[in-house]
């Protein structure tokens, strides 16, 4: 087996962007149905009301928190196996924890949808803003949805954070080889090292 050079790893995240096939479109049609089918059903429950999803008066919690907390959960997951890596100083950590990062940031994404569907009256989320108004209204920071919306925020801002740090040597890499109006500036970048600062 030959050994990996910088060149072979450089070609093979770039194979990843080459033109998708027919397979690809299909898949993404697929996906596109699930998504026009839940956007109908959530349409539906807004016309209907939250009692489609089986909460009345005496059922508050129901599928929309469980999948919540489902989320979150997978959302944690991603962090700690990154963490893990990260405090274990593993050499082959790095495509692992782009992956893991990757799953958080998509999963809390997901997981942010659903106290907005639970609400049922989603135009009501403006009241959970906190914005000045002159009806001197102001979001109740005891509740639950506040909660969630502060914590799915915050969240969400850290795992960008930490998503697009682990993307940055990919990131050069699809800048030096692009052709296009995002070609390689003239400006090294802090990780091409220093041998390739002196040269840019």
């Amino acid at each position: 087996m030959s050994p990996l050079t910088f060149e072979t790893i450089n070609t093979t995240v770039l194979n990843t962007l080459s033109r998708p096939g027919k397979l690809y479109w299909c898949v993404i049609a697929l996906l596109f149905g699930g998504v026009v089918l839940g956007a109908s059903c959530w349409a539906y429950q807004v016309l209907v009301g939250v009692g489609v999803a089986g909460m009345n008066t005496p059922v508050h919690w129901g599928t929309y928190l469980i999948n919540f907390v489902f989320w979150v959960g997978i959302a944690h997951s991603g962090t700690l196996i990154s963490a893990i890596l990260f405090l274990f100083n593993a050499g082959w950590r790095n495509p692992i924890a782009r992956a893991a990062e990757t799953m958080t940031v998509f999963a809390v994404c997901i997981a942010g949808l659903f106290p907005f569907i639970h609400l049922g009256r989603v135009w009501l989320v403006f009241y959970m803003l906190p914005l000045p108004n002159q009806r001197t209204l102001w979001p109740n920071f005891q509740s639950p949805l506040i909660f969630d919306v502060i914590a799915i925020s915050t969240y969400l801002t850290v795992s960008s954070l930490f998503w697009y740090t682990g993307l940055s040597p990919d990131l050069a890499i699809i800048r030096d080889r692009s052709q296009g109006s995002g070609k390689k500036s003239s400006r090294p970048w802090p990780w091409d090292g220093p041998a390739k600062q002196a040269s840019g």
